[in-house]
């Protein structure tokens, strides 16, 4: 099929889902799909096989897993309007609200709409081992969540759990850290809540993984608060390694260095290696020098940085030649946007028995009517 296209392998995603399940079992914990991540809902006949629902950070992501996903849904948001809170408790099972001052505001509406309904608050640790400041929800100053300091115990009476998230692509023994910090400031309210959210951030799928060491913890967590019901929601740990994006070379120039100009974009279709950044790894590709042949892979787009990295080939590139980016699932459709015009890619899945199928094209209708 024609790049540029995601593509996702229905049976690496399953295996994905079969870790996840096996932490399940092992703990009775509830594992969440965190939209924000990962949101292909053409898969979620396949997710919800193994996941309890998702977690949601606004209207937009709550419709869709009422809609697509049809389990529980657990709706936070840093601020809410009061305008959105009706639909969304509507159709959530968890409301997270992040302080005390808007948990007030709106639980009573947020009741009257779902009765059912069960109201937390996100809770700021005050610690975190995150390996970049910009992924890190504690870090100084920090907007997301209420610290000790400023918790308001007049909502525990209406309050039924606690919700915290202080990782970033981090191990069990992180977690465990965070989860000592936690229990330190909030232990006294635990007793007599009915659940605790640790949020997302675990690498479970990672090759290397201490899945050992998580199910310890988890157990542990139960066992000391048999009162609790313990959630997780990763949602990059759902699409970890489980596709590509393909693209192809447009052009190649040389100014200083050979420069493969692609059929995507840095910027609009992988963020992510700009922001946080990293460099996605290129399938037969090594780094700079260390084959034959080295390109800069380049955007089609009129931004100078629009840069992939600098990459080298057994062979020399030409125009046609396809490029794969690894691990392309998580955070990349999610993030993806339209800037410069620049189409974006497909979407398509690998099934079980090897057929390719393309699920979604975009054109320009795509890019005009989010202008208009």
């Amino acid at each position: 099929m024609d790049t540029p296209y995601w593509l996702l392998d229905e049976e690496l995603l399953k295996n994905n889902l079969k870790t996840l399940a096996g932490i399940k079992e092992a703990t009775g914990v509830k594992i969440l799909l965190a939209l924000k991540g990962y949101a292909l809902w053409q898969s979620f006949p396949l997710v919800s096989q193994y996941l309890d629902g998702c977690c949601a950070s606004g209207l937009h992501e709550a419709l869709l897993s009422d809609e697509k996903f049809g389990k529980e849904t657990h709706t936070y948001s840093p601020a809410f309007k009061a305008h959105d809170i009706p639909k969304i408790a509507s159709i959530s099972h968890h409301l997270v609200f992040n302080s005390p001052a808007q948990f007030k505001a709106f639980s009573q509406m947020a009741k009257e709409h779902n009765p059912n309904i069960s109201l937390g608050l996100r809770v700021n640790p005050q610690y975190s081992q995150a390996p970049v400041e910009l992924y890190n929800p504690c870090g100084l100053y920090s907007r997301l969540g209420t610290t000790k300091e400023n918790f308001d115990t007049s909502i525990l009476e209406a309050l039924e759990g606690l919700h915290f998230h202080a990782l970033c692509e981090e191990d069990a023994s992180a977690l465990s850290a965070v989860w000592q910090a936690f229990e330190e400031q909030f232990k006294t309210y635990l007793p007599k809540l009915k659940w605790l959210n640790l949020g997302g951030g675990h690498h479970i799928t990672k090759e290397g993984y201490d899945q050992v060491g998580l199910i310890t913890l988890l157990n542990k967590i139960q066992t000391d608060y048999p009162n609790l019901q313990l959630y997780l929601e990763p949602g990059e740990a759902v699409g970890w390694e489980t596709g590509t994006l393909v693209a192809s070379v447009v052009d190649i120039i040389h100014n200083g260095m050979d420069i493969a100009i692609l059929d995507i974009s840095a910027e609009a279709h992988m963020p992510d290696t700009i922001i946080m950044p990293y460099r996605a790894e290129v399938h037969n590709a090594g780094k700079a020098g260390e084959k034959a042949h080295t390109y800069r892979l380049t955007g089609n787009s009129c931004l100078a940085g629009d840069i992939m990295g600098d990459y080298s080939f057994e062979y020399p590139l030409k125009i046609g030649d396809q490029i794969i980016f690894e691990d392309q699932m998580h955070y990349t459709m999610v993030k993806s946007t339209t800037f410069n015009g620049i189409p974006l890619p497909s979407i398509a899945v690998k099934r079980g028995d090897g057929s390719i199928e393309c699920i979604k094209r975009f054109g320009y209708e795509t890019f005009r009517d989010r202008l208009s």
